[in-house]
Parts: C-alpha cells; structure tokens; sequence
C-alpha cells in the first residue's frame, strides 16, 4: 500500500473517531440527570444563525428541561472568548480567528463543534468610487476591523496574495459598528467584516466588494467551550449540537419562516437577513475535524509569522476529542 493511500485511511479513522465522540442523538432523549447542568450560559453573536433560531425557538430549554439556559449576545468573537475565559458564559460560537488569538494569550477554551465553511460570509469593502480597485491598492491605506477576528486573518491572506507586507498598510482596530461609523464618514479607506454587519452594508448601499473570503481563506466557525464544563457536560453538548443542526435543517427547509424569525429577534432588516441566508451554506454541526484542526493551524501559524501573537501555539491541544487529536498527530508522525 503506498504512502498516500495508507495516510488516507488513516484520517478517514480519525474522523470516525472524532465523530463517536459526540454524534447526534434522537431528538426524542434528554441529557441525564447526572450529566445535566444547573445552568447553560450561551455566549453568541447575531450572525450566529442556528443559536439565534435556537433561542428565538427556545428548543434547548424544552430538551434540557433540567437546565435553567441563559443567552448573552456579544459583538464578535474576540469578546465572546473573553466571557469564556473569565466564566462569563459556557459555550459559544466564532470565527477561526478569535480561538486562536485566545489560546496564544493562554485562555482556558476548548474546540467542541464546527459549522462547515462560509467562504462568502466575509468581505472587504471599499467605496463605489474608491481609487482601490485590486488588493495591491490598499498599500499605504487605512483598513478598518475588529483585531483578532476573522476578519483580521481575511486581510492578512489579502495582503500574502497582494505581496504586500502588513507594514504596508495603516490598521485601525474598531468594533463592527465603530468601524461602520468610520467607513461611513470616510474616516478609513477600506473595512474587513463579516455578515450580517457585511449585509447590512451592501443592502444599505454606497459599498463595493473588493474581495470576499473565497479564494483566501475557508471562514470556518467553531464552536468553544470552557474546558471543565466540556468535560463534566459531554452528554448536554451533545443535545446542543443536535439542536443546532435541527435548528439549521429548519432553516433550509423553511427559508423565509426562518428569515422573519431572525430579524425580528435581532433588529436586523428582512433584507439584511435574506442575503445572510442566501450565501449561507447548509451548517450541520459536526465534530472539529482533522481538517479543521489543519485550518485552524494555518491561521495560527500566519499570525506567529507576522508576530501578531506571542509564540507558536499547536491548535490540537486545545480539541475536545483528544483522542481523535493523537490519531491524527500519529498519523502525522508516521508519514513524516
């Protein structure tokens, strides 16, 4: 058997090792009650979607009925992370930007989910009549967005493909509505965000899409938890995860029942939800895959490289399967 094949079968195991750790269970079952926590505090964000259906719905109330669920809304990544660290909140959803920035600052945090990629999600915005027309004009060009977020990785693989050096550019680290304020006034010549702040712009009108995620990067989102309440909770994340794909099968199914849903929970325009959901992907939660792990690693490593963290950190070390991590890191060892 050659080298190849042999490592193919080989991730294949790791995947399905990951996967037992938690698949999805009967939407009929409960969390136990000695799994069951007292309380759920669930940290997320309006582009969130499955975690906003699922509390518009208040399905993870009615399948953990043992737990009193608390929901704590935060502006990006970068802030959720912080309440994870400090006890603020339990689980929560981001981009693949914050965990890492959290993990090098030596946050307690653990990978327990992901969404599937959303290469489309992200953008770089410039205005209709900006002299920017390709990534190699932001050189010397103020760029607004949030530091340690997606969006920070965004332009970092904008720049690599440009060949400019970050030097090369003036970065303003603003929260989305501060940098929005900003881009509007034309105080910044550029703004790097994700939806929905980026869909409310682009329906708001008097923006142009330099470029998107797609090409540059996979735009994954991850699902974090504290380390202790992952691994006293296996069971209760579990029913979380199910949920949330439940959550988003719906939404595929029932495509403006979902939209409605949304903006009026978030304050959001139907217009602004509508095109969030129309280049948003089918999003099933599943485990932190080998292949998440290697992105995840990417982004560590290019922001190690441009010395925007302290020191090289090893992504592995922070998943929940950690027995599906040594497979995979095995696997490694073997082919090098």
């Amino acid at each position: 058997m050659n080298s190849n094949a042999s490592f193919t079968r080989r991730a294949a195991l790791v995947v399905a090792i990951a996967a037992a750790a938690w698949s999805p269970l009967p939407p009929a079952r409960a969390a136990d009650a000695t799994d069951a926590p007292e309380q759920l505090r669930v940290g997320f964000q309006k582009g969130s979607i499955n975690l906003v259906l699922l509390k518009q719905r208040a399905t993870l109330e009615q399948r953990l009925p043992r737990t009193k669920v608390s929901w704590v809304e935060f502006p990006a990544g970068p802030q959720l992370l912080e309440a994870l660290a400090v006890g603020g909140i339990d689980i929560g959803a981001t981009g693949d930007t914050p965990p890492v920035f959290a993990q090098a600052a030596g946050k307690a945090l653990l990978y327990v989910g992901a969404e599937p990629p959303k290469p489309d999600a992200s953008a770089i915005l410039v205005k209709p009549d900006s002299p920017i027309r390709t990534l190699a004009d932001l050189k010397g060009r103020k760029v607004a967005l949030q530091k340690g977020s997606s969006a920070h990785f965004l332009l970092v693989r904008a720049l690599e493909k440009a060949q400019l050096p970050w030097s090369d550019i003036q970065t303003v680290y603003l929260p989305p509505a501060d940098a929005r304020a900003a881009f509007e006034k034309g105080a910044i010549d550029a703004w790097v965000i994700w939806d929905p702040y980026y869909a409310a712009a682009e329906i708001a009108g008097n923006t142009r899409v330099l470029a998107t995620s797609r090409g540059l990067t996979n735009n994954n989102s991850v699902y974090l938890a504290a380390p202790a309440f992952a691994r006293q909770h296996g069971e209760t994340l579990r029913q979380v995860f199910t949920a949330l794909t439940e959550a988003d099968a719906w939404a595929q199914a029932n495509r403006s029942e979902a939209a409605q849903r949304v903006a009026e929970f978030t304050g959001l325009s139907l217009a602004t939800v509508h095109r969030v959901l129309a280049r948003r992907p089918a999003s099933p939660v599943g485990p932190v895959t080998p292949q998440i792990v290697a992105d995840q690693q990417r982004v560590a490593d290019a922001f190690t490289a441009l010395q925007l963290i302290p020191a090289r950190i090893n992504v592995a070390d922070a998943v929940w399967a950690g027995a599906a991590t040594r497979v995979a890191q095995q696997a490694q060892a073997s082919n090098r």
